[in-house]
């Protein structure tokens, strides 16, 4: 169970303590950012739609349990603020410490509701990044997607 003692005054201060459990692979401190409910999902890039405290902890659990740790930077942020629900869409640029590799973007959607204990992590919803299909000084076609 993660620990209640933390709290999160503000939306913000979730997202910060979120991206920084990220860079350390810590799950505890991870862990101790999502609201500890059947209700929270987690959607890794190109991973399944997963829903549950318990599942969303134990995904975390393998991604760090690889040993590699990437650095996260957060660009292009987008914020809602409710009442008691905000959104944050981001840009989230990964890489790895002395890696020579090109970084990686990733699309971020996250949620975070206020409850008795502050702000958590309701809802974590990352996709790759779509690859450029035409060059920038071409109009891209128009696009066909549902929703």
């Amino acid at each position: 169970m993660p620990s209640r003692r933390k709290l999160f005054p503000t939306a913000d201060d979730a997202e910060t303590a979120f991206y920084e459990a990220f860079e350390r692979a810590d799950l505890g401190a991870m862990m101790a950012v999502w609201a500890a409910s059947d209700d929270v999902v987690c959607i890794h890039p190109t991973g399944p739609r997963l829903s549950g405290f318990e599942a969303v902890r134990e995904s975390w659990g393998q991604i760090f349990s690889g040993g590699a740790q990437l650095r996260a930077r957060t660009v292009d942020v987008r914020k809602f603020d409710g009442q008691s629900v905000a959104v944050r869409s981001v840009v989230e640029i990964l890489t790895a410490p002395g890696s020579q590799g090109s970084p990686q973007s990733v699309l971020a959607t996250n949620v975070y509701e206020l409850g008795d204990g502050g702000w958590r992590m309701t809802i974590h919803h990352a996709s790759p990044m779509p690859e450029a299909s035409a060059p920038a000084d071409e109009p891209s076609p128009p696009s066909h997607t549902l929703h």
